[in-house]
This record gives structure tokens, C-alpha cells and sequence, in this order.
């Protein structure tokens, strides 16, 4: 058996496991992270590849910051809605 992060199925619960944990902390903290698990555990399944420790969480890193770019595109507030307060209302 090799390594335990070069295996796909562990890198597939991971992902499930944080994808379960953003519906308890909603907020789209986790949900990057999950997909990204998921990404590497399609990785691992298709490729026969066994890199060290540091290039798999390099590649993971960059997977999740991929994926939270796409989720803060797809999911964020049509027109930019934010509300600017300038004065205050006990003034």
C-alpha cells in the first residue's frame, strides 16, 4: 500500500467530509477545499503517479485556490450590491 495521501479514496473522504462540514458552517469556508479533495482523488484514480508529500499539497493548494476564484465568481452578489454607510443615524 503506498503512501496515504497518494491513495484516491482518502483524498475523496476528505472531501466529503468537508463538504458535509460547509453545510454546518455555511459561508463557502469549506466547500473550495472539498472540491478540491475531489479533484485530487480523480487525480489519483486516473493517473498512476506517487509524488512526495510537498508537490501533493502544493497541487492541492493550487486547486483550492482555483476553485475558491470560481466559487467567489459564481456565487457572489449580482451587481456588487454592497452598502456604503457614511453617516451615522444617532448623529
Amino acid at each position: 500500500m503506498g503512501q496515504l495521501w497518494t491513495i484516491w479514496w482518502v483524498w475523496l473522504s476528505a472531501g466529503l467530509a468537508l463538504a458535509v462540514l460547509e453545510v454546518f458552517l455555511p459561508g463557502f469556508l469549506f466547500l473550495g477545499f472539498a472540491a478540491a479533495a475531489a479533484v485530487m482523488a480523480l487525480v489519483f484514480l486516473v493517473l498512476p503517479w506517487a509524488p512526495g508529500l510537498a508537490p501533493t499539497l502544493a497541487i492541492f493548494a493550487i486547486l483550492s485556490l482555483i476553485a475558491w476564484m470560481i466559487l467567489r465568481r459564481v456565487f457572489r452578489a449580482p451587481n456588487d450590491q454592497t452598502r456604503y454607510i457614511d453617516e451615522d443615524i444617532n448623529q
